[in-house]
């Protein structure tokens, strides 16, 4: 298995991509730490996945929360091997309509907190350790009303160099995935999860969204040693939207 007796911190792992990746991970050998906010669904995704998992109440937005987590992991774990820094949230801020407030939090839990995440992590790890980040492809795209997520995943995009050459003197590979649309909670209820796959139909190269297990199978390649001379790096899952565009069947229609 490709990561037998690695342990690993999955930061947002009670739904979506996070709690894909850790099924991927306790499938490969792996026993992991998952975190977020809401206790009820932690509880119930480390029962999915059994005794080789722990789930533990931390805010990504919290250095304090964050600092006991990875604490607490690395005691009952013995040491970390593996980050996914995961944890995120979406949300609209048009310019004119938007409440700074609402900007600011989107900045803190999806920028700020996923280096707070390193940050926590960094005297827990071992190493040869692999940090992978979550990021977008809306860091590219341009998608009206997505300031602040767009700024936030552009960002995160940059740290993952950053924190790359920061870290490669320990031998402590830092990456990134980047999913585009995925099949996930976070685009609400299964009427609008199908509103959003019609449209991934005509402006999708694959002409589909990837599911949670697609993007979580990039993770898993990041964290093993079949990446061990990757570093500073990203893999995009989103079907072409971003490095073939003119495939998508919008394109390809007119071309006729």
């Amino acid at each position: 298995m490709k990561l037998a007796g690695r342990t690993a911190v999955i930061t947002g792992g009670n739904s979506g991509i996070g709690l894909a990746t850790a099924r991927a991970f306790v499938n490969e050998g792996a026993r992991v730490a998952i975190t977020g906010r809401n206790r009820d669904t932690l509880d119930l995704a480390a029962k999915e996945l059994g005794d080789a998992a722990i789930a533990l109440t931390a805010d990504a937005a919290d250095e304090n929360q964050l600092a006991a987590a990875f604490a607490e992991a690395a005691d009952r774990l013995d040491g970390i091997d593996i980050v996914f820094a995961n944890a995120g949230i979406s949300g609209r801020t048009p310019l004119g309509r938007t409440d700074p407030n609402d900007f600011r939090r989107i900045v803190d839990i999806n920028l700020t907190g996923v280096f707070l995440t390193v940050q926590a992590a960094l005297p827990h790890l071992r190493e040869n350790a692999s940090i992978i980040l979550n990021g977008s492809v809306h860091a590219v795209m341009g998608a009206p009303g997505m300031s602040a997520y767009a700024a936030t995943k552009a960002a995160v995009r940059a740290m993952t160099r950053v924190l790359a050459a920061e870290l490669s003197p320990r031998r402590i590979r830092v990456n990134q995935v980047t999913p585009g649309g995925t099949n996930t909670p976070i685009w609400g209820d299964d009427e609008a999860l199908k509103r959003m796959n019609t449209w991934a139909e005509s402006t999708v190269p694959l002409q589909r969204f990837a599911d949670a297990a697609e993007v979580a199978a990039a993770v898993l390649f990041l964290a093993s040693n079949d990446a061990s001379a990757i570093q500073g790096t990203e893999i995009v899952v989103d079907g072409g939207a971003t490095g073939a565009p003119s495939g998508a069947p919008v394109f390809t229609t007119l071309r006729r």
